[in-house]
């Protein structure tokens, strides 16, 4: 990954990168992307970065061993602090729509940043929302106070986060509006279509932003719009 690539995903929204791959591939009908409301920890908040996933459980306590349980736990935690970066932690729970534990608080938040981790995408519960660890955004499905019985079930395999599947290694894209994944076959070419479509939609904004206009010269600035685009 490019590092003016990253920083100008770093400084777009996701609604912007959608738009963007949609430019990349020359068509509408891009559908990786995150269905229904998301809450986000940092409105500003923005993460990028190639997926590391797990799944969890928190309503009923774990039937396996207390010492299966923990290696397992620690064996996630050693997963979670390897791989590629930049890298987001990806974390889909089981109990969804029940979800009830809150795996994202103060601790976790602080231990995934310590490991170089860009963030968190969650259809679960994040809790502790004034102590979260600083400049480290979590997308979650709710908010909760408790962690209830939380524990991983498995690590490194493809997980479903609110209608979206994401595989180990996707690149992703989140923030207080949902996530996508980065179609491989366009990575190459985002930087140049964000850059299009930025390009195209200033001819719109600068035509109407705080005037008033009759729908001719809104056509001739629409029609400027949609040749700017493609």
């Amino acid at each position: 990954m490019e590092d003016t690539l990253l920083e100008l995903l770093k400084s777009v929204d996701t609604p912007t990168v959608c738009n963007a791959i949609e430019v990349a591939q020359g068509k509408r009908g891009f559908n990786g992307f995150t269905r229904g409301t998301m809450l986000a920890s940092d409105p500003a908040g923005v993460m990028v970065g190639y997926a590391r996933t797990a799944r969890i459980r928190a309503v009923a306590p774990p039937t396996e061993a207390p010492d299966v349980i923990k290696a397992r736990r620690m064996a996630y935690y050693k997963y979670m602090s390897e791989g590629a970066r930049p890298a987001i932690c990806v974390v889909q729970d089981l109990d969804v729509p029940n979800a009830i534990g809150a795996y994202w608080g103060e601790v976790n938040t602080n231990i995934h940043k310590a490991f170089g981790l860009s963030g968190t995408l969650t259809d679960g519960v994040m809790r502790d929302l004034a102590d979260l660890a600083e400049e480290y955004p979590v997308i979650a499905g709710s908010v909760g106070p408790s962690h209830g019985y939380v524990h991983v079930v498995d690590f490194d395999r493809p997980v479903r986060i609110h209608g979206l599947d994401i595989h180990p290694g996707d690149f992703v894209h989140a923030d207080r509006h949902g996530a996508v994944v980065v179609p491989p076959d366009v990575i190459h070419s985002l930087h140049t279509a964000i850059e299009t479509l930025m390009r195209s939609e200033k001819i719109v904004f600068d035509a109407v932003n705080g005037k008033h206009v009759t729908f001719a010269e809104f056509e001739t600035a629409w029609a400027a719009f949609e040749a700017a685009r493609t």
